[in-house]
């Protein structure tokens, strides 16, 4: 039987973007993968609001409170409380908080990948490796790189050709273990350690 990723309803708190991840039932899945962010006014999701792209996989913006923007290709696409957007797989995307309070919305992948793995890795690492992160919330190169080279196909940055991309993380990605970087949890890895979480847990909130 599959096990949670984290204890359900985990919550962990970019501080850089404003915004809040709540992994609901962080049970992985191939099939689908799913979580909550709540923004707070002026909060942005996707990498500080940088375009991006998901080649392999469908993103899914449900909104239950407050007001989303989702960027697609270049054009503003609006979603109130109720109300869906999709962006189709390999589609350049980011999206803010649109409104002048919270907004709260889940975000769904399909096909899964290992996109749940993938975000709770980059969100507890602004929390547990904030230094690894600007005052402006954007993540160094080789942390980042690291990431993305260990999660290939799930995302990349928008604009260069992906086939650039792949061989400057390849390139890149041992030296950032050179330097000290690691992933928080790897693509293969068991679940977080009990200490992990609870520096999570007990994060002042």
């Amino acid at each position: 039987m599959p096990r949670a990723l984290v204890p359900a309803h985990t919550r962990i708190v970019n501080r850089f973007n404003k915004e809040t991840f709540v992994f609901t039932d962080p049970v992985e899945s191939e099939v689908l993968s799913t979580f909550d962010v709540i923004l707070e006014k002026g909060g942005s999701g996707g990498g500080n609001a940088i375009a991006h792209i998901h080649p392999k996989a469908e993103e899914y913006f449900h909104v239950h409170k407050g007001r989303l923007m989702i960027m697609i290709d270049g054009v503003e696409h609006f979603a109130d409380a109720g109300e869906t957007v999709v962006v189709p797989r390999g589609k350049a995307h980011f999206f803010r908080n649109a409104g002048d309070g919270e907004t709260h919305a889940t975000v769904s992948f399909t096909p899964g990948q290992k996109h749940l793995r993938f975000f709770v890795n980059l969100a507890a690492s602004t929390v547990l490796t904030p230094e690894n992160f600007s005052p402006q919330g954007d993540p160094k190169l080789l942390a980042i790189t690291l990431k993305l080279h260990a999660y290939r196909d799930h995302l990349y940055l928008a604009g260069p050709p992906i086939w650039v991309q792949k061989l400057m993380f390849a390139a890149l990605a041992p030296i950032a273990r050179l330097m000290g970087y690691r992933l928080i949890v790897g693509p293969n890895d068991d679940l977080l350690g009990t200490d992990t979480v609870l520096k999570l847990a007990t994060e002042p909130r």
